[in-house]
């Protein structure tokens, strides 16, 4: 069967236990659609906590980034992995022994304050619909070229989907559509990963297979060969990265801290029954993302080399199947510079010929290997599990923030549970729609988009829990402040350099040499320090808020 056959059958068989789950799983309280209950097991907790962060960006984008950018990629990993540990030992039992619904629950009740609750829910939207902007766009890629049609036409189909098991099935039908969907996403990864480290080096074993000679017979390492293609392109050596260690450094840590600060993810640790088994589930979940997380720097290496390999110095009319079909999408280009009918890729901008989307690396692996149609159709179905899985966690928050923290605790406190679940069910519908637009006009690729999210969460939400749990003395005026100037100086930042709004401005007028995508990281210590000294010119929480944080902070369920 053709690539197209298998690609309707493998992503119609998914679809169809997507919705089959979401009909089986429908939500009939706002406790099930919020929490599911808090009845998840904390196995199939840990495997829907592993599908909603392993977003579009760490399937789809992630290895593309490191393919591209060699060692300054590996900040993704470093950052995204970091960050999840971070979560899972400082916030996620508190929070779960908190035993609210949302983030901004948390900061509204323990900054005893409606102000801060409504802070809290607008960092929550500005954060959510920035991170489902990438996802969105990750759908639109994956239907674009396997599904032959335009990017914006996909995101509308991924839309559609997502409405009918969020809507319908709230958290509860999300759980368990995210644990078949992580099925099918890690063996999507891993079964071409597989393939090609053994076409490539003979190990089964991608990780093992990175590190490996090559069977050509020369006695090459991977890294060697590629770090020699890379010279004679004129690329800077694939081991070697080009950006400041400050920089760096500031991006690692805006994406971990960021990961500890994403309402998404929090609130999958409001889905089990106690803070023992948040624990137990967040050690599943680190697991799980760590088999994806391994095989990234590997599948970027074997996909840099064989697309060096096939494209540079080939003439173009007998280029392979799989470059046409990608440039029908858009996202390969070739422009014939010198008119001589050889692609020339090369570093220096004013030669080089040809543009390739970076979002394309690990949809289009298997096609440049040669691998077969099936395991490419699945690698289609596993893109869109990962981007599905996490829209549909975000748009979630989304929709409880309105529902529950808006209208149920300020607007309408004496609001019904049908009401309640009637507003959640209509601002995941309108979530869907802003999230469609955002997906069809994004602000950067893929993985970058979702790094300024990261940045966002690190700039508002991250140092007001990790202060609200650990710091008895922090009240609302300094958590409030802390928060509203940290995610402007985020915003005003992102905008500037991203938008070239406020007078733009590129590499050389960054401040301190810190990209966008770290600038969270100062962003979130100016929050800290504005939130620890404002709180200090006023009076100290009051006693029963002193209370819940000591008894959030015991041992125990």
């Amino acid at each position: 069967m053709d690539i197209q056959i298998w690609t309707y059958l493998i992503v119609g068989v998914s679809f169809a236990l997507y919705i089959g789950i979401a009909i089986w799983s429908k939500a009939g309280s706002t406790d099930e659609f919020y929490v599911a209950g808090g009845h998840v097991p904390p196995l199939a907790n840990g495997m829907a906590t592993a599908a909603d962060w392993m977003s579009a960006a760490s399937f789809i984008s992630m290895a593309g980034l490191v393919s591209f950018m060699g060692f300054d990629g590996a900040v993704y990993l470093m950052g995204w992995t970091g960050g999840y540990v971070l979560l899972a030992l400082m916030l996620a039992p508190y929070l779960r022994k908190f035993g609210k619904f949302t983030v901004p629950d948390f900061i509204g009740d323990r900054y005893y304050s409606d102000i801060a609750r409504t802070v809290g829910v607008v960092c929550a939207l500005i954060v959510s619909f920035t991170y489902v902007a990438g996802q969105m766009r990750g759908v639109g890629v994956v239907f674009a070229r396997f599904l032959e049609v335009p990017i914006n036409t996909g995101v509308i189909i991924g839309m559609v989907i997502v409405f009918f098991y969020a809507v319908l099935g709230g958290m509860k039908g999300i759980t368990y559509t995210q644990v078949a969907q992580y099925c099918i996403l890690i063996f999507a990864y891993m079964v071409p990963a597989i393939f090609i480290s053994i076409q490539l080096t003979g190990k089964w074993i991608p990780q093992i297979g990175f590190g490996s000679q090559l069977l050509d017979g020369s006695g090459t390492y991977l890294l060697d060969k590629l770090d020699g293609l890379h010279r004679e392109l004129g690329f800077a050596e694939y081991t070697t990265g080009a950006k400041s260690t400050l920089d760096l450094f500031a991006i690692t840590f805006a994406l971990m801290v960021g990961t500890a600060g994403l309402p998404h993810v929090i609130v999958r640790f409001f889905t089990v029954p106690s803070m023992k088994d948040a624990r137990i589930s967040a050690g599943y979940a680190l697991i799980l993302i760590a088999i994806l997380y391994t095989t990234a720097p590997a599948i970027a290496a074997f996909a840099r080399t064989n697309l060096i390999e096939t494209v540079s110095d080939a003439e173009y009319a007998s280029v392979p199947e799989w470059f046409k079909n990608w440039e029908s999408t858009g996202l390969i280009s070739f422009e014939d510079k010198n008119e001589n009918g050889t692609i020339q890729y090369v570093a220096d901008p004013e030669k080089n010929e040809l543009k390739i989307d970076r979002d394309i690396i690990v949809l289009a692996n298997p096609e440049i290997a040669q691998l077969p149609n099936w395991v490419i159709a699945l690698v289609a179905a596993g893109g869109l599990a990962a981007a599905l899985s996490t829209a549909a966690g975000l748009l979630l928050v989304i929709s409880t923030s309105v529902s529950h923290d808006l209208i149920k605790k300020q607007i309408k406190p004496n609001i019904s549970d049908k009401g309640e679940l009637r507003w959640a069910r209509i601002a995941a519908g309108a979530a869907v729609i802003v999230a469609g637009y955002f997906g069809i006009n994004p602000p950067g690729f893929v993985a970058a988009t979702v790094a300024l999210a990261f940045g966002l969460a690190a700039a508002s939400f991250f140092p007001a829990i990790v202060l609200g749990i650990f710091d008895k003395r922090m009240n609302k005026e300094g958590a409030v402040a802390g928060m509203i100037i940290g995610t402007l100086l985020m915003l005003f930042y992102m905008v500037k350099y991203k938008l070239q709004a406020f007078g733009g401005g590129d590499q050389t007028d960054w401040w301190f040499g810190i990209s966008p995508e770290g600038f969270g990281t100062v962003a979130m210590i100016v929050n800290f320090v504005v939130s620890i000294v404002i709180s200090r010119f006023y009076a100290a929480p009051p006693e029963e808020v002193k209370q819940m944080i000591e008894r959030i902070r015991e041992p125990g369920e």
